[in-house]
């Protein structure tokens, strides 16, 4: 390469190096540039960036928003939940933004039977909200955003407090959900507002439908009791109380006007009351097998609307157990929520039963204590039948030998004339046959009182006693894999005590009474091996009161027996039997029974012939 060439090049890459460094863009120039191809990019992918906001929207995604912001209510449509907790000395109550509605319950003094808080139902378990329509739009405000007026607070003793929760169509058009707490009460007060809306609201119907879905979830150890103890009560105006079936599922259209609906579970409730009351009322109630859930209720409802600008529905919430006292204390016959039995038995538990329990439970025993002295009291209030009953079957006793020699006279093949024969020596011995059962039967309703008292008694649950953990459901200390035919996974020790005891005592009536060797002296011991299955999984208090009654008939019986003398009451018997007697009035009840007995003879003598 000569001089000339080589001076050429370095001239050359002088020049294009000084172009480099004289045309390189500034940092501006640079920044500039890279905004103008990340938008080109970002067109080629048909994506933009608003002004406004850092968030990156689809064209499709700003089109939606801004026709849904024109349609009603659209703009609360959208939104991000906000809880605000409202709590006293009982119940901390969460309200959601989303649907304006009770979120969440907690009842502070309780827990559930693993000893975890008590939460009567939580998230979307609990829907509640009106539906209605408005032009080219049907309005659920379960699904839309209210607003929050106000924070969070706590109350206690005479204080209460209010929040709003506020739906918005626009400034001067919204419906507004105001809730009020006051201290130490089970209650949450709230009143509906609707303002502005009666030109925008479709009142074809004249009314707004409100929209009530629980899911129960379980809270106690035997979940199928449980479900079978839950029902949806309701109450109308008129004060009847009525309720869905415990056991199945059911619907049920109330054509009565309500003032209250009560979600009822087992030991607790949510009740709904309406001072205007719930009009075309519609219930439901279905049963949930799944694990941890008990049953779902949906109640749906028209308030009415009048179209005027503002109108207002007052409602309260009850959160709370199923205590006697508690609902009692409520009115409004919220104590029909509890099962005390029908009839008499209904009558025993309410006017007898509850008031000595009460009385009782005021010296702050334990219930074990309490249960022993009750059937103690009331073991003492029959002694009298008791004992009336056990004189009338010695004398049955002392007159079987009798009884026996007019059996093997007349023979079997006559039935009539035996038993003709036979109602003869009664009369003769002044012996009522029925004598040593009628005091038994009118014992039976208060045994059966308490077959409905215990397994509703609130007072029980998760109180111990001995080797029992809680009252209010069986004592399990054997379990097993179930058994699927007799759908038995434990068995229950105080059931086991109660059985055994009644089979003692079945089979000393029958040491004592000298039963006959027929099928009638078996059945007294397969009865309590049948009841033993099926008290199996009823609460160990109503066992343990079986168990107590048992117990207390037996030694009753054999303190009885000994001041019972066979021989002097045998005497007695033959000395009235000697002794002329005036012919006494009969009753109506034995001229009606001479009389069939008269017109069965004649039956079958005729037959003969």
């Amino acid at each position: 390469m000569d001089r000339n060439n080589l001076i050429g090049f370095i001239l050359i890459f002088a020049i294009l190096g000084g172009s480099f460094y004289l045309m390189k863009p500034s940092q501006e120039e640079i920044k500039k540039e890279q905004q103008l191809q990340d938008s080109i990019k970002r067109v080629k992918e048909g994506v933009v960036v608003t002004k406004d906001s850092t968030r990156i929207t689809s064209p499709a995604e700003a089109v939606a928003d801004s026709v849904l912001a024109k349609q009603p209510f659209g703009v609360a449509s959208v939104g991000t939940e906000q809880v605000i907790t409202l709590q006293n000395e009982r119940i901390a109550v969460n309200l959601s933004s989303k649907g304006g509605r009770v979120k969440s319950v907690e009842l502070k003094e309780e827990k559930n039977y693993d000893d975890s808080k008590l939460i009567l139902f939580d998230g979307d378990n609990n829907r509640f909200g009106l539906e209605f329509n408005v032009p080219g739009k049907a309005v659920k405000t379960n699904d839309l955003y209210f607003q929050p007026q106000g924070s969070s607070f706590t109350v206690s003793g005479e204080e209460s407090k209010s929040v709003t929760m506020r739906l918005s169509y626009s400034a001067d058009q919204y419906i507004d959900y105001i809730y009020t707490l006051a201290g130490n009460d089970y209650n949450l007060k709230l009143d509906i507002r609707t303002v502005g809306l009666n030109d925008l609201i479709d009142v074809k119907n004249k009314s707004l439908l409100l929209n009530w879905e629980t899911t129960l979830t379980q809270k106690e150890r035997n979940v199928k009791s449980e479900r079978e103890k839950s029902a949806i009560f309701f109450r109308d105006v008129e004060g009847e109380v009525d309720h869905l079936s415990e056991t199945s599922d059911e619907k049920e259209t109330v054509e009565n006007k309500l003032s209250w609906i009560a979600y009822k579970q087992h030991f607790f409730s949510t009740v709904l009351t309406s001072k205007e009351g719930l009009s075309n009322v519609n219930l439901n109630s279905v049963f949930l097998n799944e694990q941890g859930l008990v049953k779902t209720y949906q109640t749906t409802a028209d308030l009415a609307y009048t179209g005027q600008k503002e109108n207002q529905y007052g409602f309260s919430f009850f959160f709370g157990p199923n205590k006697y006292k508690t609902l009692k204390a409520e009115g409004n016959d919220f104590d029909k929520i509890i099962n005390m039995g029908w009839g008499p038995m209904g009558w025993i538990n309410k006017f007898i039963t509850v008031p000595i329990f009460d009385f009782l439970d005021g010296f702050h025993m334990g219930y074990g204590i309490v249960i022993l002295i009750l059937t103690l009291f009331l073991k003492f209030i029959m002694f009298p039948l008791t004992f009336k009953s056990y004189q009338s079957m010695a004398k049955m006793r002392v007159l079987k030998p009798q009884l026996d020699e007019i059996k093997e006279k007349v023979g079997e093949d006559n039935p009539m004339l035996l038993q003709q024969e036979q109602m003869k020596l009664y009369k003769q011995a002044g012996v009522n046959p029925l004598g040593g059962c009628l005091p038994l039967l009118l014992q039976m309703p208060f045994t059966l009182a308490f077959f409905f008292f215990f397994p509703n008694l609130f007072e029980l649950r998760g109180e111990s006693f001995l080797w029992i953990k809680d009252l209010s459901t069986y004592d399990a200390p054997i379990t097993f894999a179930n058994i699927p035919v007799i759908n038995v996974d434990h068995i229950s020790l105080m059931c086991v005590l109660m059985t055994l005891t009644t089979l003692l005592t079945t089979w000393y009536n029958n040491a004592t009474s000298g039963a006959a060797n027929n099928q009638m002296k078996y059945i007294g011991y397969i009865m309590p091996l049948v009841f033993f299955f099926v008290l199996n999984s009823f609460p160990a208090g109503l066992n343990y009161y079986y168990f107590l009654s048992a117990v207390l008939t037996f030694l009753t019986q054999v303190i009885i027996r000994q001041f019972i003398d066979d021989d002097k009451i045998l005497a007695k018997i033959e000395e009235k039997k000697s002794k002329p007697q005036a012919e006494k009035k009969k009753s109506s009840f034995q001229k009606k029974m001479e009389d069939m007995m008269r017109a069965q003879q004649a039956a079958q003598q005729n037959k003969k012939n």
